[in-house]
C-alpha cells in the first residue's frame, strides 16, 4: 500500500455548492497548515460565509492574511478563558449574519506537564484549564449560538483516538476529549428538538501546530501509517472534506457521532 495519499479530496467536483446562503463560525486556525484552515476553506468552497477567530495578537499575523483569502466576513479575537469574549464574538456574528447555520469547534489547551505525565500527576489547576479550553468551551458556544440557529444546523468540535483508547504521550487530554465526546451525545440530545445537529471529528495523527507539542509524535505518524488500512495518514483536506459534509443538509439524518476520518486506523487493534 501507498505511505502518502496520492488521491486528495476535491469537495467542489464531490457536493457543487450545497452550502451557498450558509453562515457559520469556524474558530481555532492558527496557520495554513490547521484543520480548521482546511475546513474553512472546504465550506467556502462549497458557498458558506463564514467568521474566523484567531487567539491572540501573536497568531494573528499569520491569520490575517488567510482570513482575507477566504473572503471571512468578521475577523474576531477569540480568547475563551476571558469571561465574556466568546459570548461577545457570537454576538457580532448574529449582527453580521442575522443567524448561524455551523459552527466549527476546533481549540484545546493542555499544559505540556500534563500531557506527558501520568494522569495521576496532572494538577487541579492544570485539569480544570483544560477542560474549561478544550470541553466546556464547546458547550458555552453552543449555549451562546442556539438562539441564532433559527433553522438547526450542525455544532462540530474536533476529538482524537485517545479519547477511547490510551495512546501514549497524551495524558490527561485522553480524559478530556472523551468528556468532550460525551458532550456532545448530550448536546444532541438537549438541541435535536431544535433541528441542530452535534458531532466529534475525529482525525488520525495530523502534523499540526498543537500536534508539534505531543513528544515522538513523527513515530506515531509513521505508526498509524503502517497500520491504516488505507495505507497513509489523513490529510487535513480529507478533514475539511468530511467536516463540510457534516454541514450541510446531507447529514441531516446524523447527529450525537464521533465520526473517525483517519484512514481506518481506528478499527486496527
Amino acid at each position: 500500500m501507498n505511505s502518502i495519499n496520492e488521491n486528495p479530496c476535491v469537495v467542489d467536483s464531490v457536493f457543487g455548492r450545497p452550502l451557498a446562503g450558509k453562515k457559520g463560525l469556524i474558530t481555532g486556525i492558527a496557520n495554513d497548515k490547521s484543520i480548521a484552515y482546511a475546513v474553512a476553506k472546504a465550506v467556502t468552497t462549497l458557498g458558506a460565509e463564514i467568521a474566523l477567530t484567531y487567539q491572540n495578537d501573536k497568531t494573528a499575523k499569520y491569520t490575517q492574511p488567510l482570513a482575507e483569502g477566504l473572503g471571512a466576513k468578521l475577523f474576531e479575537k477569540l480568547d475563551v478563558t476571558q469571561p465574556g469574549c466568546l459570548e461577545g464574538v457570537i454576538e457580532k456574528c448574529g449582527a453580521e449574519f442575522g443567524k448561524i447555520d455551523f459552527a466549527i469547534h476546533s481549540m484545546a489547551f493542555c499544559e505540556a506537564d500534563d500531557l506527558h505525565g501520568r494522569v495521576i500527576d496532572t494538577s487541579e489547576a492544570g485539569f480544570d484549564s483544560a477542560m474549561n479550553i478544550s470541553c466546556h468551551s464547546f458547550l458555552r458556544m453552543a449555549k451562546a449560538l442556539e438562539p441564532l440557529m433559527t433553522d438547526g444546523g450542525s455544532l462540530i468540535t474536533m476529538s482524537y483516538l485517545g479519547a477511547e483508547r490510551v495512546v501514549r504521550n497524551y495524558g490527561v487530554m485522553g480524559i478530556i476529549k472523551a468528556a468532550l465526546e460525551s458532550a456532545v451525545r448530550y448536546m444532541a440530545y438537549d438541541l435535536g428538538p431544535k433541528g441542530i445537529r452535534v458531532f466529534a471529528v475525529s482525525p488520525g495523527p495530523i502534523m499540526t501546530r498543537a500536534a508539534s507539542g505531543i513528544a515522538n509524535f513523527d513515530k506515531l505518524l509513521e505508526a498509524d501509517a503502517v497500520k491504516a488500512p488505507l495505507g497513509h495518514t489523513v490529510t487535513i483536506e480529507e478533514v475539511g472534506a468530511l467536516t463540510a459534509f457534516l454541514c450541510t443538509s446531507g447529514s441531516s439524518g446524523m447527529t450525537g457521532q464521533t465520526i473517525y476520518v483517519d484512514a481506518g486506523a481506528h478499527i486496527v487493534a
